[in-house]
């Protein structure tokens, strides 16, 4: 099956969309699939286009046997909202311009969060009389208004809900990666037979093994033996609330934070360390996988946490199964299906969103309790490995896509 999978987020960048996209691609080209990818140049969550890269019209590379189509986009960091509008606005004509001229495929495969890609498309399918799938990684525009960037009743958000209903009835199969959101769409009156859902997970086959020693690391970070320490570690967004970490150090003295990774929030987090001179609250840049693996030898708890907000309940942070991979308990602040699925593995402690108190309190219950936490890691990672592998996931969406062909 040739497939051609339009995304404008892939490797080598690192965040969740990224990873899913090029692990299910490398399966599905490991078991004979030729697959041809459309997105940008590497630049997410800075707004600069990685070392080895430039933002041109068109390039092309070849990635693990994926055949890449970079295009030209109009680069934006990942703060703001008309910036990265501009960005996706770009990246729909590029991709679509891009798509209509590329070899016809037996299918097309459009991946969100924002739709604009979705569209893009759809408009390539129509002209292409090429069969549509739609990955639904996030409900879009409803998470623009979990953020409070524009409010739920204003004119656009009403007009840009029509466009979504109109590309998921107009598409082929939906993929879902909650049941959430399955469900949402039933309700919009989207035909549930051609929905399906496909979570995410990890690929086991990434490694597992420091290649620093704790010295090493602690070194490195400034870190000592006897510290107690949280890490918070991926996008540092609008979405994930993260003043709770700066509330919470300010009463859990004897414990050391990490907020490792990039985002629209970071800057405004260190200004208010910095004012409330919070000294337990490090901050570290956007880390390798391995790096990840290295540091997380001197990591107790793993942070997941969004804002208090219904339409989180439906999302599963793909950073959960990366915790679960480093056998780590999870300090749990996200509701909903998420929550569920690490109450069923045993290996969280519940908190409730953007509350400091319950924070803290999880902590100190569980803070001088080793074995525990170590019980709770390995519960996590048998769990993983029987439900979440990225190998068995991507094999059943193609499996989906197989059937409607």
């Amino acid at each position: 099956m040739k497939i051609l999978f339009l995304t404008d987020n892939f490797y080598p960048e690192t965040n969740a969309p990224a990873k899913r996209t090029l692990e299910h691609c490398r399966e599905w080209y490991n078991i004979g699939h030729k697959v041809t990818i459309i997105t940008g140049a590497p630049n997410f969550p800075k707004g600069k286009v990685y070392r080895g890269y430039k933002n041109k019209i068109y390039q092309t590379e070849n990635v693990e046997g994926i055949i890449v189509k970079r295009v030209w986009t109009f680069i934006a960091e990942n703060k703001g909202f008309f910036l990265r509008i501009v960005d996706y606005f770009t990246y729909m004509i590029s991709s679509f311009i891009c798509g209509i001229f590329t070899k016809k495929n037996d299918v097309i495969i459009a991946t969100s969060p924002q739709f604009f890609t979705l569209i893009s498309g759809y408009l390539i399918s129509l002209l292409r009389k090429t069969p549509l799938v739609l990955e639904i990684r996030d409900l879009w525009p409803e998470s623009i208004v979990a953020v409070g960037v524009i409010k739920e009743d204003s004119i656009i958000i009403k007009f840009l809900k029509k466009i979504a209903k109109f590309l998921y009835k107009k598409s082929d199969l939906i993929i879902c990666v909650t049941n959430s959101f399955k469900n949402e769409l039933i309700e919009l009156g989207i035909e549930e037979s051609k929905i399906k859902v496909v979570e995410n997970g990890f690929d086991l086959n990434k490694t597992l093994i420091p290649s620093r020693n704790i010295n090493e690391v602690q070194t490195i970070y400034n870190l000592k033996k006897n510290n107690f320490i949280i890490s918070f570690i991926g996008t540092v967004g609008m979405a994930h609330g993260l003043n709770i970490i700066l509330d919470s150090s300010t009463i859990l003295k004897d414990v050391i934070f990490l907020v490792i990774g990039e985002g629209a929030q970071k800057k405004s987090l260190i200004e208010k360390a910095k004012i409330k001179k919070i000294k337990n609250v490090k901050f570290i840049d956007n880390m390798s996988w391995q790096e990840i693996v290295n540091i997380n030898q001197v990591i107790d708890l793993h942070l997941v946490h969004l804002k208090k907000n219904k339409e989180f309940e439906k999302v599963i942070p793909s950073k959960i199964f990366e915790s679960m991979a480093l056998k780590k308990p999870v300090l749990m602040g996200v509701e909903g299906e998420a929550r569920k699925i690490l109450n069923k593995a045993k290996c969280s402690l519940n908190i409730i969103p953007e509350d400091s108190n319950s924070l803290v309190s999880a902590v100190n219950k569980i803070k001088n309790n080793k074995l525990k936490m170590i019980e709770m890691g390995n519960n996590g990672y048998e769990f993983l490995i029987n439900h979440f592998s990225r190998k068995k996931l991507s094999i059943k969406m193609i499996n989906y896509v197989e059937k409607i062909l």
